[in-house]
């Protein structure tokens, strides 16, 4: 019968720690009416137990520290450190001891020992101990290697390694919305407001140290989270700037193209990089964490071969009073286009003024300003509409409308100025 050779046990013991701050300890209350049998004793022990705060007792409050009990969660952008320990079990002495950490993720394999030379010798009842850090970038399963070869005295080679697997967690849920603009009716520069929603996603508070946005090199950027008051820059979400568990935070920011980069029309168009969310926070006491999403792209607004804007525009008009609109016309293309204006009445807007007049030659990225009568006859909010640009060179026309709103008021109403 054939029989297994005994496995041979090694000489060095090695032992991995995760290295994590303790937290504060919370007792658990118990308490009774002094009408019920154990009297005052339930309230006597909690006041003489050394955890709670005096004065506090009954509300889970603790003055004392304790000590990581398991592995814990380990989020996306904290910095994972361990405490690795590799003993001398026998009573030889153990020559050229090399110790390597590696840590696999899904993507990559990263050396984390401190230091890749051998050590020369360790006697018995000696250690050899390395710390080492690393910030997680990846999420999901992580496995931390950590192989051990050395020599023993009759000069035998040996090897062995140990596996520690952990998952990495998703600490925060990041989303983030674009909305167009223009600076105000006369600037040709457009802006765009990015509205970033973060929430939190673990089970503790976080102290948001930090929610910053690092634009490309083609914008300039303006944070609109915080008011002015009494002279003093304050945080539009007040002196505290912790968010619970599941709670979430809109943070906004202004971005306005460089004029370098902005085309001769003041239109950058396409897919364009906006720029990057760099979010700082604590948890605990004080562990940090860091996250940097990708850079974040925009579609910018297509205008097509002529855009036409408004200059100038009335908030509140009369009833069958005539008022007055600037209208501007530009032009997009990269050819010269002959413009014909044509003015199409609504059931409620009618234009006043001459359909199909000529507008003339406009070259590509020049404008022209058109001032434009109307006169409504229906009361309420009435959407301007029937405008058409009819490109002769071409044949081809270009339709617009609700181009804006106006308030229309009777002439009998007093509106104030």
């Amino acid at each position: 019968m054939e029989v297994n050779p005994p496995k041979q046990e090694h000489l060095l013991a090695l032992k991995v720690m995760r290295l994590t701050k303790p937290t504060l300890f919370t007792n658990i209350p118990v308490t009774c009416e002094e009408k019920d049998l154990p009297g005052d004793l339930f309230n006597q022990l909690m006041r003489d137990d050394p955890s709670t705060v005096n004065g506090a007792e009954i509300l889970m409050l603790g003055e004392m520290l304790t000590l990581p009990q398991n592995f814990g969660n380990i989020f996306l952008g904290e910095t994972f450190s361990s405490y690795i320990s590799v003993h001398n079990d026998s009573n030889q002495v153990v020559k050229d001891i090399l110790v390597k950490a590696d840590l696999q993720t899904s993507s990559q394999r990263l050396n984390l020992s401190a230091s890749n030379a051998a050590v020369a010798e360790l006697k018995p009842d000696c250690c050899i101990d390395d710390v080492i850090h690393h910030e997680v970038k990846e999420i999901g399963t992580h496995i931390l290697v950590c192989a051990v070869s050395y020599t023993t005295q009759g000069g035998e080679k040996m090897y062995f390694r140990k596996f520690f697997k952990f998952q990495v967690l998703k600490p925060l849920d990041v989303k983030t919305k674009f909305y167009n603009a223009e600076s105000d009716l006369s600037s040709v520069t457009d802006e765009v407001f990015l509205e970033a929603q973060i929430q939190n996603i673990t089970t503790s508070p976080m102290f948001m140290e930090k929610v910053s946005l690092e634009p490309s090199i083609m914008y300039n950027v303006t944070e609109l989270n915080s008011v002015s008051q009494a002279g003093e820059c304050v945080s539009t979400f007040g002196s505290r700037a912790y968010l619970q568990p599941m709670d979430t935070r809109q943070y906004l920011y202004c971005l306005k193209p460089k004029k370098e980069f902005a085309e001769k029309a003041g239109i950058i168009k396409g897919v364009t990089v906006i720029g990057k969310l760099d979010i700082v926070w604590k948890t605990n006491l004080g562990e940090r964490g860091r996250l940097q999403t990708s850079q974040l792209q925009r579609m910018a607004p297509g205008y097509g071969d002529v855009r036409l804007s408004l200059e100038a525009i009335p908030d509140t008009v009369n009833l069958e009073e005539p008022f007055h609109i600037t209208c501007k016309i530009t032009n997009c293309s990269e050819r010269t286009m002959d413009l014909v204006l044509e003015m199409c009445n609504t059931n409620s807007i009618h234009w006043c003024g001459i359909s199909g007049r000529q507008l003339g030659k406009l070259h590509p990225s020049s404008s022209l300003c058109l001032a434009l009568t109307l006169l409504s006859s229906v009361q309420g909010l009435q959407s301007i509409s029937g405008l058409r640009l009819t490109d002769t060179f071409l044949k081809r026309t270009y339709e617009y409308d609700d181009i804006a709103q106006v308030c229309v008021v009777s002439s009998a109403i007093q509106v104030e100025s």
